[in-house]
């Protein structure tokens, strides 16, 4: 778990900025907010810094947020993405938003993330945090977390759980549905 910790923060620290980064930030948070499914752009990806992200992970309403911090080389990550997708497809109708963090390279998003998500059709919003700070967000995201991915966050309003592991279909499905 600490290999996957120091490689995150290796990673995170070194990514360069792209002359690509978008410079959407409110305006990605609130079409992430205001959509009920679906990918923001299969050719797109925005870019937030994590200032740009965390309005994101403390909305106040009446719908559930699960956001699941993942990367394409993360292998446990890659592994769990569907079960992020089935709850995406089965809960559209009741008021549940999966939000998928890639903490990918934003340099390898042509490369890789693009052609990862069409290669597996994936559907729910996704967004690539492009913050190289990441002692200073990751606490913000969880004060538990260690960095390690897969990472994820299941809250509604003030009701709030952190993972730092893995999923299986069910166990993510009586988690959302605690918080329901």
């Amino acid at each position: 778990m600490k290999y996957v910790y120091i490689l995150v923060s290796i990673l995170t620290l070194s990514a360069c900025k792209d002359s690509t980064k978008s410079d959407l930030g409110k305006e990605v948070v609130s079409e992430i907010s205001e959509a009920t499914s679906g990918a923001i752009s299969e050719e797109r990806i925005p870019f937030l810094s994590y200032s740009e992200l965390e309005p994101l992970l403390q909305k106040k309403n009446d719908t559930t947020y699960v956001v699941n911090f993942w990367a394409t080389w993360c292998k446990p990550c890659i592994a769990e993405l569907p079960y992020f997708e089935k709850i995406n497809k089965s809960y559209s109708e009741k008021k549940v938003k999966v939000i998928l963090v890639s903490l990918d390279f934003p340099k390898k998003v042509e490369s890789q993330v693009l052609p990862f998500i069409k290669k597996n059709k994936l559907q729910s919003h996704i967004v690539l945090l492009d913050d190289p700070d990441a002692n200073s967000w990751i606490p913000k995201v969880d004060e538990t977390w260690s960095g390690a991915i897969p990472a994820t966050l299941i809250y509604k309003n003030d009701s709030r759980k952190f993972y730092e592991k893995s999923f299986t279909y069910d166990e993510l499905e009586n988690e959302i549905q605690s918080i329901l």
